[in-house]
């Protein structure tokens, strides 16, 4: 996750720079998705999902023994996600035993359209969920598209209402493609008409139905012009005293092109110093600085690598699996990772960590091959081929569709 704001908070007030540890002694956040079960259908779902009960999640002893584990494990985050997690049969008692273990930091990922339901809204307050991430994908009748479901927009915005109106702290997470980017700046527009805390744009990744629909990925020239809209609210909202804290995932290029917007416009001393946190950030995190658990206990190293398994908390607890023996998660772990093409050849890689790795898998079958969503040009990221190329060419191997192809 690439912080935004608070890496305008770093251009106007610097503070020394904290580096992160070994990867031994990195603990991750977790993202825990509790189940498959979800009342939408949309468009993107990473874990593909839908409206009835999967076989073979864990049992309640199960997850009540994950949540010990983690505890035990003392990792800085749990967050708490599906499918729809309100939707599994325990989901209550297991927030309930969360919160008594006093995670640092309980969030909850939710599709926000029971929140509306009553006495939800409320038990989420009494738990002291740290925070609720509500998915929109555009205003109205295009979330309702995205989504699956007429009335989707309606039932989660009253879920966002419900939650402030208790004092809970709220997000809006908004997955960008080519069919809703015109909405981005109607959904910067209702988080401060709501008072929303957190706008978080996701940049598309290429797993469950989101692989199906990589098609819709924007061209490179439209993710820079939404990185340019969000840096330029996200400066106005930091110059006038707002909260809306601004924050995107998916595409750890992101810092790359703030760097380069904070070099137009700020002497070099400050540029120096925001790269050194963001070279300390050390961009994408998975297999280190984050991990998942999916609906049947299997461990991966985020929530969009479902193909590829560490291990099951069903055999052995997640964190004996995370300080294990991996190959995968220790090549993750590594710096600089073997990147290869552009994101090897890159000038900013200690920057961004070689971004999503799971979308070169995806489109070339290689983990380690250039990610094919970085929108920089050659020159922007100090890569000198002659041709200033902006994209992979996707690979042509039997299990990929070769009609899936990047502008």
């Amino acid at each position: 996750m690439f912080r935004l704001t608070q890496y305008m908070h770093q251009l106007l007030q610097p503070t020394p720079v904290v580096r992160r540890g070994t990867p031994g002694s990195v603990k991750p956040v977790v993202i825990w998705n509790l189940t498959r079960t979800c009342n939408l259908k949309c468009r993107h779902c990473y874990t593909v999902s839908s409206d009835h009960v999967f076989p073979g999640e864990l049992t309640h002893d199960q997850a009540m023994g994950v949540l010990d584990d983690l505890s035990a494990f003392r990792i800085p985050a749990l967050i708490l996600s599906g499918g729809e997690p309100l939707s599994r049969f325990d989901f209550w008692e297991l927030a309930e035993r969360a919160r008594q273990l006093d995670f640092r930091h309980l969030s909850l990922s939710t599709n926000g359209t029971k929140l509306g339901d009553p006495g939800v809204a409320d038990r989420v307050a009494a738990l002291g969920f740290d925070y609720v991430g509500i998915s929109l994908d555009g205003i109205g009748a295009t979330n309702d598209w995205f989504r699956g479901i007429e009335g989707a927009f309606d039932n989660a915005l009253a879920g966002v209402r419900a939650c402030k109106a208790r004092g809970v702290k709220v997000g809006l997470r908004y997955t960008i493609t080519r069919d809703n980017a015109h909405h981005l700046p109607a959904m910067l527009d209702l988080c401060e008409a709501e008072g929303v805390d957190k706008f978080y744009l996701s940049h598309l990744v290429y797993a469950g139905r989101g692989d199906k629909h990589r098609a819709e990925d924007q061209e490179h020239a439209h993710t820079r012009q939404a990185m340019d809209l969000l840096i330029e609210r996200g400066w106005n909202t930091l110059s006038k005293g707002r909260p809306l804290e601004i924050v995107t995932g998916n595409n750890d290029a992101d810092a790359v092109w703030f760097i380069r917007w904070a070099e137009r416009n700020f002497d070099a001393q400050a540029v120096a110093q925001l790269r050194d946190h963001l070279v300390a950030w050390g961009g994408n995190s998975s297999g280190l600085g984050v991990a998942n658990i999916d609906p049947q206990g299997r461990v991966h190293p985020d929530t969009y690598w479902s193909d590829y398994t560490v291990g099951s908390v069903k055999e052995k607890p997640f964190s004996q699996w995370w300080t294990g023996d991996d190959p995968m998660l220790a090549t993750l772990r590594t710096r600089p990772r073997p990147l290869k093409g552009r994101c090897g050849a890159c000038a900013f890689k200690d920057v961004c960590g070689g971004n999503t790795r799971i979308r070169a898998l995806q489109l070339t079958g290689d983990p380690w091959s250039e990610d094919p969503a970085c929108y920089l040009s050659n020159a922007a990221i100090g890569v000198d081929d002659g041709s200033d190329r902006l994209a992979v060419t996707p690979f042509r191997g039997k299990s990929h569709d070769p009609a899936h192809r990047f502008f």
